[in-house]
């Protein structure tokens, strides 16, 4: 019997100290639950980096692993800087081997732990008389964005809600107040937000805020805050389901409407782009003596060959 490989989860990195202790604590739980060994590590903001936990399985004697993004959507990480990264630490570490797996979502458990977050927040308010409002992360890449609203009209079918709005928290339209308005424009009595996160964070907290902001200038509206997703046992399944396919080679990205495949309205020059790694400023050398010299570069290609 061979040993299956390892398990290397991939994290976003957040400035904000609870939301990395809360993938470490993840990490933590995964390992508890399986038999292979188990290392997690982010692309950026927050310790340790990705190249660190390659480094701490390969000390354990690992030479073969399935990584795992622990993302909602396929984005610039997903599609470039984490491939990007452990081509480089394969060049490191000579003779380990990898697979890569999916991004998370939208998968039929995550909807239903959303589904939970937001009966928790409707309390014994009837879903008929609730719209929800479901905030993604937010892209420059519109594939990702598309991904969000993909999440948005899952989480609307069949469950029995008013209607599901998607808006996003940075880098592209509509913002949250501009999301809440066009909840209220569609004739929204009462609103519940939705954190398309899966756990605490900057980003999580400013969309509460902005809530509370928009909520505090139009009190003829009723709106609710729902909690992000946390390390729910679904989410723990899930990430095992994604290790498996992982391993015997079952995947599946979502490269019909890649800008680095197909040429986009607006991003055209995006097009067989060369990839090039993110650069974790933890990193020992941070790449920057490797001739590359692009430090955070967050939309480099993706060469897309680990998906086919």
């Amino acid at each position: 019997m061979t040993t299956p490989p390892a398990l290397l989860i991939a994290g976003h990195g957040t400035r904000d100290d609870a939301g990395a202790e809360a993938f470490r604590d993840f990490v933590r739980r995964l390992q508890l639950r399986s038999d292979m060994p188990v290392a997690g590590g982010f692309i950026e903001l927050s310790a340790p980096p990705l190249g660190e936990a390659v480094a701490d399985l390969v000390a354990r004697g690992v030479r073969r692993f399935a990584t795992v993004p622990l993302m909602l959507v396929s984005a610039g990480h997903a599609k470039g800087d984490i491939p990007a990264a452990l081509a480089r630490e394969k060049a490191r570490h000579p003779g380990i081997s990898y697979t890569y797996g999916r991004p998370l979502g939208p998968h039929p458990a995550l909807l239903s732990v959303l589904e939970r977050r937001l009966d928790e927040a409707l309390g014994s308010v009837p879903r008929s008389e609730a719209t929800v409002l479901l905030v993604g992360r937010g892209s420059t890449d519109p594939d990702a964005n598309a991904e969000v609203f993909k999440a948005a009209r899952l989480l609307w079918e069949g469950r029995g809600y008013a209607g599901v709005e998607t808006a996003f928290v940075s880098l592209a339209a509509p913002d949250v107040p501009s999301g809440l308005d066009r909840c209220r424009a569609l004739g929204a009595r009462r609103i519940v937000v939705l954190p398309y996160f899966l756990f605490t964070g900057v980003l999580p907290d400013r969309v509460r805020r902005q809530t509370e902001e928009w909520a505090a200038a139009h009190p003829e509206t009723e709106v609710r805050s729902a909690e992000v997703i946390g390390p729910e046992p679904e989410l723990l399944d899930l990430v095992l389901e994604r290790y498996a396919e992982a391993v015997k080679g079952d995947l599946r990205m979502n490269c019909d409407s890649c800008v680095y495949r197909i040429a986009l309205p607006g991003f055209e020059d995006k097009v067989g782009l060369p990839q090039q790694p993110h650069y974790h400023p933890d990193d020992d050398g941070h790449g920057h003596d490797h001739g590359h010299g692009h430090g955070h570069h967050h939309h480099g290609g993706h060469s897309h060959s680990h998906a086919h």
